[in-house]
């Protein structure tokens, strides 16, 4: 699979992205400039995580204008896959292709820490292939990262099984003291109805090296792999 990871003003994650795609899975990957208008024939396009922009105005409102993104909309529009991580989903949320919005999280604080990540979704390729009953182990590294949408909005990704992630304690209970951003239902990640835009705010690269003793990250990978 050939993979783009594109690069804003302000990314920090996509020499992490470019690193476990290409030397640790050993896939294809290119780096994409996000004042390019090609994106080289990738099957899938990567937004990291960072500050695009060095977050102002809102995380993620300045990247969507990127000349870039009119061509990562196009991809998405014809089906391609699109897989956003932390400032990535910000930047999904804004530009339309994922609903709701991620907001300043409810204790007004950066949270950096490992959270443990229910997956919910049967049908996405990136939770299709991860075992219901496991906890899995992954970063968050966010100031922005409470998922928030409409009561409709939210029926509608229950009802199409859109819903990849929810934050969980390490036995895979969920609730109020597992939430570390006071995400709407504990999500930590969503896709769109044709499953084809996937965005989640913890940082599964992080978790992916065998030198970091925790490959839960790489399983979400794989399974991307797997049903892309």
């Amino acid at each position: 699979m050939k993979f783009g990871v594109v690069t804003f003003p302000g990314s920090n994650c996509d020499q992490d992205m470019i690193y476990i795609l290409k030397d640790v899975l050993n896939q294809e990957v290119v780096p994409l400039w996000h004042k390019e208008r090609d994106l080289q024939g990738v099957d899938m396009v990567v937004l990291p995580g960072g500050f695009s922009f060095g977050d102002y105005l809102r995380s993620g409102a300045i990247a969507k204008f990127s000349p870039i993104m009119n061509e990562v909309v196009a991809h998405a529009r014809k089906g391609g896959y699109i897989l956003g991580i932390c400032n990535g989903f910000q930047i999904l949320t804004e530009t339309g292709l994922l609903d709701g919005a991620l907001l300043h999280n409810n204790n007004q604080k950066f949270i950096c820490k490992n959270v443990f990540l229910n997956p919910v979704s049967t049908t996405a390729a990136i939770s299709k292939g991860l075992n219901r009953d496991k906890a899995y182990s992954i970063p968050i590294a966010h100031g922005e990262g409470r998922y928030y949408a409409a009561d409709d909005t939210i029926a509608k990704l229950k009802e199409n099984d859109q819903i990849l992630f929810k934050y969980c304690d390490e036995k895979g209970a969920q609730g109020d003291a597992s939430n570390p951003n006071g995400s709407i239902l504990n999500i930590a990640g969503i896709t769109n109805k044709t499953k084809n835009i996937f965005g989640m705010m913890p940082h599964p690269e992080r978790s992916s090296d065998p030198i970091l003793h925790n490959r839960d990250g790489a399983s979400l990978f794989e399974s991307l792999l797997k049903y892309c």
